[in-house]
């Protein structure tokens, strides 16, 4: 795994498309972000992954790298873990609300719901799930693919520490 930019814009791309795909599972992105290489700073890689959410990715590109996502709420292990750490500190009765929450908005929307977790409480992350269960579902998946933008560009920042 690269350790930094340079890193990254250095090594084979077998190997940086696998740094990418932990970031977000989408194939497609992953490649996108590949091809761009080398990124002379942070705000180059920045614009390149703007670049694929907005002009590269298709729906079932962005459901791809969904489905790689647990739960809100689940226990998990690696990067998610950390990112919902809120969820995992919240009392019985926020889990218990949150796959309850969950389920409702699978069914609603067909797919899991996602959300920058990082820095939010447990109860925050189920406030904005049950805001979100009242979207219609053209507007959930913009905003789905902006919290998965999010998590992506947050991803990318720590693994090559910009």
């Amino acid at each position: 795994m690269a350790a930094s930019l340079s890193e990254f814009n250095a090594e084979s791309a077998a190997a940086a498309e696998l740094d990418v795909l932990s970031c977000c599972e989408s194939k497609t992105f992953g490649a996108a972000i590949v091809r761009g290489r080398p990124y002379p700073d942070a705000a180059a890689l920045y614009a390149a992954i703007d670049r694929a959410f907005d002009t590269t990715l298709n729906w079932d590109d962005i459901l791809e790298a969904m489905n790689a996502h647990p739960r809100i709420g689940e226990r998990t292990g690696g990067i998610s873990a950390a990112e919902q750490a809120g969820a995992a500190a919240a009392g019985a009765a926020v889990r218990r609300a949150l796959a309850a929450a969950n389920t409702a908005y699978e069914q609603r929307f067909g797919h899991v719901f996602l959300i920058c977790a990082s820095g939010l409480s447990g109860q925050e992350m189920l406030d904005r799930l049950r805001t979100r269960l009242e979207n219609t579902p053209s507007n959930e998946r913009t905003v789905a693919r902006q919290e998965l933008r999010k998590i992506t560009r947050l991803r990318m920042t720590k693994l090559l520490a910009l």
